[in-house]
């Protein structure tokens, strides 16, 4: 059966003078009194008829909200047949126990064959009822629906519900088989449950990207679970609700304060709403689904706001199963959207803030990287190939979309693992010189064209005066950063790095014109030092040296270097840090995760208020 947007607009219409609304709630509540005993009595009929009140209620919710406030939809929850427009006292209580309702049918029915749709068209219909965002540009901080789930009957289901939601997302449940469906699905219009918004909403939000690196939207690969995308959709819907005002949100409580399964240890008592849940099988999901934003955004969220989840984490010895994951997100930056590489990058840079997990990396040996196309990489360590990949991505911002905070996080990342750099792969090495010597040119460049304006503006006081002095003090702030992370590798792992100072070495002339600059020179005294001393021994050993003779050179030499003579400077480490206002990003964020999912496929696009926003 489909409802076309005529049929459900005569029923909003109708429905003062019929209540048939409240009348089908009412039966769809009686009937899921006993769904659980039909699940176990395998009723196909039963759970069949119960659905289809399930899946109009879902259609109708969308097209109230579409055309209504929320208190107008409240009073459709409550029309009797006595006089259009009345209504009784008691309204309130039929909305919320169909969200207590929805919020049992989720947590307590078995997951059958025979249930499979419903408990997804129940997760769907969660999801329509906090909908009312996407119908606004700015941020819902106050809404019926939220109130309902905060507080009251809803409010003892919350971490049952958050559990569920994520053993959803763990156990990526497939759908039945086609002969083992309870109803036919739609199969031109792709279903309510199973199609995508491909096409509909590509290019139609264009929140703000992230500094620019770009608005492209994510490819939407076919759904393998509909149960675990639409679950985890939700999860991530109600872990972004803003607090009330005299409660926090209870659903990020329960996210950020659940246990693994055996931990034994008990929970505070000031800890409300927690839970176990085990964490191995939510750290192979995690590995396996980060091709997904709306799963890079759960990894970022449980490891920026749950200890136990990143202590876990950063405990793993088979780290490289969920660190290859995200380089790879990172590697192909120009076929995803700038939410997707954000939060890629700012769990790099949360992991790198670890020095547990900076040594180990350089530990792990990988063999044949094959979406690594620059270069042939038959054996190179984990840590060595994160490096590679940063490295690109700021070249890759450099040239295209020139964003100072992307910058500043890549280096960030390179400049909290610098102190353990450990090994490092030759193509490594050079890469990170050669990035050197691309600001260096860049550098060079605009204090050139700052040079001839200057000259230019003599002659003609009518021309303003481009802002090269901004534009130098970014790149300046860049390569200082650069010296920074290589003199903190020299100063803190010079023997472990002999491939670090061949590089460094073979392109020493770069740093000429460093020494003396006033923004420099305190920094490439070790540098300089370093360079001088290697030099030296090279000059020593005659000319025409081979790869390998230099670089025997260069281990034999690490120990004569007088490392006393290098100066020490503050550690370098930097943590990510939340923006003070972080929902009016990942709010919008979730939710054009949301329109583009299967749940938005009979929403209007004309009507969505909170992609207008300019992008950048």
């Amino acid at each position: 059966m489909l409802l076309l947007p005529c049929d459900c607009l005569t029923f909003v219409e109708n429905n003062p003078r019929t209540g048939n609304f409240g009348a089908l709630i009412k039966v769809f509540l009686s009937r899921t009194k006993e769904l659980k005993l039909s699940a176990e009595c395998q009723n196909h009929i039963f759970i069949w008829q119960t659905h289809n009140a399930l899946f109009i209620i879902c259609c109708l919710l969308k097209v109230f909200i579409c055309e209504m406030s929320e208190e107008e939809l409240q009073l459709h929850f409550t029309y009797e047949d006595k006089s259009p427009g009345t209504y009784s006292s008691d309204s309130e209580d039929l909305l919320e126990e169909l969200l207590c309702c929805l919020m049992q049918l989720i947590t307590d029915i078995p997951l059958l064959d025979i249930t499979y749709e419903i408990s997804v068209e129940a997760v769907s219909t969660m999801i329509v009822f906090l909908s009312c965002q996407l119908f606004h540009k700015e941020v819902l901080r106050q809404s019926i629906s939220h109130k309902y789930l905060m507080q009251g009957r809803c409010l003892p289901y919350t971490s049952k519900l958050v559990k569920t939601l994520l053993y959803n997302f763990i156990r990526q449940e497939k759908p039945p088989p086609p002969g083992a469906h309870v109803f036919p699905q739609q199969s031109e219009a792709g279903g309510l449950l199973y199609g995508l918004a491909s096409g509909v909403a590509t290019g139609l939000w264009t929140v703000f990207t992230l500094g620019g690196v770009g608005s492209k939207a994510a490819a939407t690969p076919e759904l393998s679970s509909p149960l675990a995308n639409q679950s985890l959709l939700l999860l991530l819907v109600l872990a972004n609700l803003t607090d009330a005002a005299d409660a926090p949100n209870p659903y990020k409580q329960a996210i950020m304060s659940f246990k693994n399964t055996q931990d034994s240890s008990p929970f505070p008592s000031s800890v409300p709403h927690a839970f176990q849940i085990n964490f191995n099988s939510l750290y192979t999901a995690l590995c396996e689904q980060q091709t997904s934003d709306q799963a890079t955004l759960l990894l970022y969220t449980l490891l920026h706001q749950n200890s136990n989840v990143r202590t876990y984490m950063l405990a793993r010895t088979d780290m490289e199963n969920l660190v290859l994951p995200i380089l790879e997100i990172l590697y192909h930056v120009e076929e995803r959207n700038s939410h997707h590489v954000y939060m890629a990058l700012i769990i790099l840079l949360i992991l790198t803030e670890d020095d547990g997990f900076n040594r180990s990396i350089h530990e792990v040996i990988l063999k044949n990287i094959t979406w690594y196309s620059e270069r042939v990489l038959t054996e190179i360590s984990l840590g060595s190939l994160l490096i590679l990949v940063v490295i690109r991505t700021i070249q890759y911002n450099m040239t295209r979309t020139r964003d100072k905070y992307l910058h500043t996080n890549c280096l960030a990342a390179l400049a909290n693992m610098s102190a353990q750099f450990r090994s490092l792969h030759q193509y490594a090495a050079q890469r990170i010189i050669s990035l050197f010597s691309l600001l260096s040119k860049k550098h060079n460049k605009v204090l050139e064209q700052a040079t001839q304006s200057l000259r230019g503006s003599l002659s003609s006081n009518d021309a303003p005066l481009p802002d090269y002095a901004q534009d130098l003090n970014v790149i300046e702030e860049v390569i200082r950063m650069m010296l920074e992370i290589i003199n903190s590798c020299l100063t803190n792992s010079l023997h472990h790095n002999p491939n670090l100072v061949y590089a460094l070495l073979y392109k020493r002339d770069l740093f000429e014109q460093f020494r003396t600059h006033p923004s420099f020179q305190d920094i490439m005294q070790n540098i300089d030092l370093v360079i001088t001393f290697f030099s030296s021994r090279l000059l020593q050993a005659g000319a025409e040296l081979s790869v390998e003779r230099v670089l025997e050179i260069i281990k034999q030499g690490v120990v004569a270097l007088p490392k006393d003579r290098l100066k020490k400077f503050p550690e370098l480490k930097f943590k990510y840090v939340e923006e003070e206002q972080p929902e009016e990003f990942f709010i919008p964020y979730v939710w054009s995760l949301v329109y583009n999912s299967a749940v938005g496929l009979y929403w209007n696009p004309q009507d969505i208020q909170l992609f207008t926003m300019d992008a950048d």
